[in-house]
């Protein structure tokens, strides 16, 4: 591609030439983007797979009789080998000792976290800590915790950048009741605003005596996660983030001390060693089968060892670059654009630079006169360009209320409405908060985007200047 743009973009950010590979491997693996001319920009939302993870899972299909793991026939052992396997490089993966950790797979993060949401000992005097800048299966675990007499507390993010500010957040993790059990949490990586919090606030907490909650199911499709390195005490992940196939598998790394706290009210098929009906007891499996109820997806289970090494033979180092740089260049084209008058055409909600954020970026569009633009009128021009993006609030409501300046007031008023008692909809929302926004455009790179995707959604964004 030698054409102006492209010329300007390398003498910018000029270590994108050293992910060429990734271009060799779109061409080869992931053909269909540029067969189709489809532009995805919704890595955040769901990463893609390669055309080998497919042929690698259907090959093994084809010449194996698997079995239900429960047992202990051949098609069965067959079945446990390759289940725990794939068990076992995740943890080698993520440079997570089997000594300290164990892996748990779970239908998806959000499973995940209610595994630790129904299972942590909150209790009266405990607290349940978390950022504005969550997803909303990290914001359910309140329910759990409230329910337990725990009480949940909100740090909020600071605008421009949405970041928290540290010296209040330290305040409150200092603020404790050691004698009882206390969680934190937070995500590694904004699915918002793409901010990247401090992973130093792990032990900063765990030294004052909180168990941490790591969500980092935007963080790992593009960035490496050293659990040997960084220590918290549960991690959720969602491998279909990571590398698109298989989707409805994810998994709970946990540590197997802060493990042993959790306090399980339920057994199911597969979680106990022996369960009486008669004798109206059970005794429950060590972790992670104590964890895994019913039978494991152990068809599935397989393709995610696949698609760990895929990652791992591009380089988790190559596709971060690459994702670094191609972020770099939207930010800095998108935040120049202006209309005529001089008014900015978008606002983008979160940093501007590349320094300490992941490859999302979430704005809204703005006429000449400053007045938003209407989501549907973007998602029909974005339809027809086949370009694919998200819009709304993206699970995370805490980061959009604080990037719209929706009040607590405003909530509270619209809340409180009769008819919105017991049910409320998207449109009613809007129509609650009008004339503000009640969501956003994200925009996601990931480990196949390339230059032309990106400059797409650029000239894509340039043709509603002066409308």
């Amino acid at each position: 591609m030698k054409n102006k743009p492209f010329s300007k973009f390398l003498e910018k950010y000029p270590s994108y030439q050293k992910t060429e590979r990734i271009d060799s491997l779109r061409e080869k693996e992931y053909q269909t983007l540029d067969r189709e001319k489809h532009v995805y920009l919704d890595y955040t939302g769901g990463g893609l797979y390669a055309a080998s993870q497919l042929s690698a899972h259907h090959d093994m299909l084809s010449r194996n009789i698997f079995g239900n793991p429960h047992s202990y026939n051949p098609t069965s052992h067959h079945a446990t080998v390759l289940v725990e396997n794939a068990r076992e490089y995740v943890l080698e993966y993520f440079n997570a000792s089997p000594d300290d950790y164990v892996c748990i797979f779970t239908q998806n993060a959000s499973a995940a976290l209610k595994i630790i949401g129904e299972s942590y000992p909150f209790g009266d005097g405990c607290r349940y800590m978390l950022i504005f800048d969550n997803h909303n299966s990290v914001n359910g675990i309140r329910e759990y915790a409230s329910a337990k007499g725990a009480s949940v507390t909100y740090i909020p993010v600071v605008l421009p950048d949405m970041r928290v500010d540290q010296d209040y957040l330290f305040k409150e993790l200092s603020s404790l009741n050691k004698g009882c059990f206390n969680l934190f949490a937070f995500p590694a990586q904004s699915n918002f605003s793409g901010v990247q919090h401090p992973l130093t606030w792990i032990e900063k907490a765990q030294s004052l005596g909180w168990d941490i909650l790591l969500d980092a199911a935007a963080f790992t499709p593009t960035n490496n996660l050293d659990l040997s390195k960084w220590k918290p005490d549960f991690v959720p992940l969602s491998f279909y983030k990571m590398f698109g196939y298989p989707t409805g598998i994810g998994a709970l790394l946990a540590r197997k001390d802060t493990l042993a706290k959790l306090q399980r009210s339920w057994f199911a098929g597969g979680t106990t060693t022996v369960a009486s009906v008669r004798g109206e007891k059970y005794y429950p499996a060590e972790a992670p089968a104590r964890f895994e109820d019913g039978t494991v997806d152990y068809l599935s289970i397989p393709a995610v060892e696949i698609g760990l090494r895929h990652l791992r033979s591009i380089g988790m180092d190559c596709i971060h670059d690459r994702v670094i740089c191609l972020t770099g260049w939207l930010l800095d084209e998108l935040n120049a654009l202006k209309h005529s008058n001089g008014t900015p055409l978008v606002k983008i909600y979160g940093p501007l630079t590349t320094d300490a954020r992941g490859g999302t970026v979430t704005l809204n569009f703005f006429n000449a006169k400053g007045e938003l633009i209407e989501k549907s009128v973007l998602e029909k021009e974005a339809n027809n360009r086949k370009i694919s993006i998200r819009m709304g609030f993206f699970c995370n409501p805490g980061a959009g209320e604080i990037a719209l300046d929706i009040s607590t007031d405003e909530l509270a008023t619209c809340f409180s409405r009769p008819k919105y008692s017991n049910r409320l909809t998207d449109l009613d929302f809007q129509q609650c908060i009008d004339p503000k926004a009640t969501g956003a455009v994200r925009i996601s790179v990931g480990l196949v985007s390339n230059f032309s995707d990106v400059q797409a959604f650029i000239d894509f964004t340039t043709s509603f200047i002066n409308k």
